[in-house]
């Protein structure tokens, strides 16, 4: 959820902290701080609001000294505010606190430390953890540090400095996200790789409850219990320009128009031709269990869970097998039946997801063997996954997913596909004309969007509609879910989606001419059915968009306005009709006056319950 970074270094702290919050500030923008070790006290400065404020704030100071932590907030306990953001000190001033997840044990541990004379000033969680290592320190920051996590419960990656020893900063994570930054002659720490890029692009990725001792030059590892631990040097691949907004206005716009590039990634790699097309998947190994398989099991949240709805349909419909599509903050509390033998599939662009990682170690228990599709390498799903199939998309920095989306759905597709080869439900040369079929989208993708003026247009005639409906039909009931998704993170515009066949079972009864319904109409054989419910809910006053093939002509006299997507085959729409729903959501979100990179509530990765 919040952004984490921290600088030890031979440079000025400040810049970086800040400069670093700046590449973080789409995990949290609603306070800022930062706590630098200056020559003589420890300097906390923090303010409310973007991280624009805190600028402001520290603008006329000269805050000297070369180590640092800082902070961007998404706030879980107390209203943003000055007093509530971080970081956060002991009752002296001396130690200093940042920290991503919740401390689940926070209210007895606080009512702990009251009962010893501690007096708090914030409303937080966090407070709680500064006040901890105080009362274990006895000149040892590390044991202080080791013996409080005894305490804490939940999850937490947390950055801490004391100003009695001025040559180290300790990190640790549990169920949240932290690397760090192997500089030259520095060392840095993030909540994600984009904000380190400019100082370095070799990284550590930490593993769950394992602690790092940063200097100015070099770096221990320790597991909880106090143990060296040896770690990987990773070096990341994908430069700073990936993570910036390419003369975009927002990260979001430019993450669209990144689609077709992403796909291309995502796909190219994996289509060998020989003496035919077929679809090669190594990394996850399409061995003799896949045969046995009776079952598939897919399981995300969000966005994810909606790839792992299109999921549903492509497995059943190509590899003939059940499937079944679980939101995995629900799966984590069922008493959900596991068979070795079933597919387990875990979607997730972060990797870092609490409530996905929860229900993936619950299934490894039941004897699962998880497959996981991510964007993130060496994120937390990645590393305890059994197989990963990475997504390629390159870094999505804008809150509301797309291209994450759309290249998870190049890859259940794909690997349904080679599953229906392996289980003979499809032909080769049914193979053949699908892999071609997929080769096309990407170019069939450049030009939808080269058409985005029409859907701009549309957007500022119909934002103020107070309702939005989406429906559809098999695989485009599930890009209705998305769609509408889409359209209440970034506008703030009461959406729903449903399957067509539903509107007489209960939405119907809320449209009216405050209403835009969004039809999205690309499985042929469905056509008679859909202009039955568009003309249900015109004759109730609904203004209705409809999203359909080019030169379609069957709504022509039913629909309000019409977005044509290239024509492909039936049961692959969703890669290509999902992109005109992001962009209508971008343009709305832009005439309602709002940020569509930042919205209200919500964060990029969704790291604590």
């Amino acid at each position: 959820m919040c952004g984490i970074v921290g600088y030890i270094g031979d440079e000025e702290a400040t810049p970086v902290l800040i400069n670093a919050l700046k590449k973080l500030e789409y995990r949290g923008y609603d306070s800022a701080g930062i706590a630098v070790l200056g020559t003589e006290s420890l300097i906390v400065r923090k303010a409310k609001g973007a991280l624009k404020f805190l600028e402001q704030k520290i603008a006329t100071e000269i805050i000297q000294g070369s180590m640092g932590i800082g902070h961007t907030r998404w706030a879980t306990h107390g209203e943003p505010s000055d007093i509530n953001s971080h970081p956060h000190t002991d009752v002296s001033g001396k130690i200093a606190v940042v920290h991503n997840g919740i401390i689940e044990n926070h209210a007895k541990l606080r009512s702990w430390l009251e009962g010893h004379g501690v007096v708090f000033r914030s409303q937080t969680d966090t407070e709680v953890v500064a006040h901890m290592i105080d009362f274990h320190y006895n000149g040892n920051l590390l044991e202080a540090v080791q013996e409080t996590l005894k305490r804490l419960e939940g999850s937490y990656a947390l950055a801490v400095i004391c100003e009695s020893d001025p040559d180290r900063i300790i990190a640790v994570r549990k169920d949240s996200p932290l690397i760090i930054g192997a500089g030259d002659g520095e060392n840095l720490i993030a909540s994600d790789v984009p904000a380190i890029l400019e100082y370095t692009r070799d990284v550590y990725y930490l593993d769950d409850r394992e602690l790092a001792v940063l200097y100015r030059d070099r770096v221990e590892f320790f597991d909880e219990e106090g143990n060296p631990r040896n770690k990987e040097l990773v070096h990341v691949e994908w430069d700073v320009a990936a993570a910036e907004k390419g003369g975009y206005e927002h990260f979001m716009l430019k993450e669209i128009h990144e689609q077709p590039k992403a796909l291309t990634d995502t796909l190219r790699a994996r289509v060998k031709t020989y003496s035919n097309k077929t679809i090669h998947l190594e990394e996850i190994g399409f061995d003799a269990s896949w045969a046995e398989a009776s079952r598939v099991v897919i399981t995300a949240c969000g966005t994810a869970w909606h790839a792992g709805v299109v999921g549903k349909y492509a497995f059943e419909h190509f590899a003939r097998i059940p499937t079944d599509v679980d939101i995995a903050s629900e799966y984590r509390y069922r008493k959900p039946i596991f068979n070795p033998k079933d597919i387990f599939i875990i979607i997730s662009q972060s990797g870092e997801t609490a409530d996905t990682l929860a229900a993936m170690r619950m299934a490894k228990k039941g004897g699962a063997r998880i497959i996981a599709i991510t964007n993130v390498v060496g994120s937390t799903l990645a590393r305890e996954a059994d197989l990963v199939m990475y997504t390629w998309a390159g870094p999505e920095i804008a809150v509301a997913s797309t291209k994450a989306f759309t290249t998870q759905l190049m890859c259940v597709y794909l690997i349904a596909m080679q599953f229906g080869s392996l289980r003979g439900t499809i032909s080769e040369d049914e193979l053949t004309g699908y892999i071609d079929a997929l080769e096309q989208i990407p170019a069939q993708a450049e030009s939808l969007l080269a058409h985005k003026e029409a859907i701009q247009r549309f957007a500022s005639q119909q934002f103020n509609k107070t309702k939005a409906f989406f429906m559809g039909r098999l695989f485009d009931y599930a890009i209705s879910l998305e769609s509408a998704l889409k359209l209440k993170e970034i506008s703030y515009t009461h959406s729903e989606a449903f399957a067509a066949g539903e509107l007489k079972h209960g939405p119907i009864a809320l449209v009216d001419e405050s209403t835009l319904v969004v039809a999205i109409c690309t499985q042929s054989a469905l056509f008679d059915k859909m202009d039955s419910n568009i003309k249900e809910v015109k004759a109730r006053g609904a203004t209705v968009l409809v999203i359909t093939y080019e030169g379609e002509p069957y709504f022509d006299g039913t629909a309000d306005e019409i977005f044509r997507i290239p024509r492909t085959l039936d049961p692959l729409t969703p890669i290509l009709s999902v992109i005109p729903s992001q962009l209508y959501a971008y343009y709305a979100s832009l005439q309602r006056g709002l940020d569509p990179d930042k919205p209200r509530n919500l964060a990029k990765s969704v790291t604590v319950e």
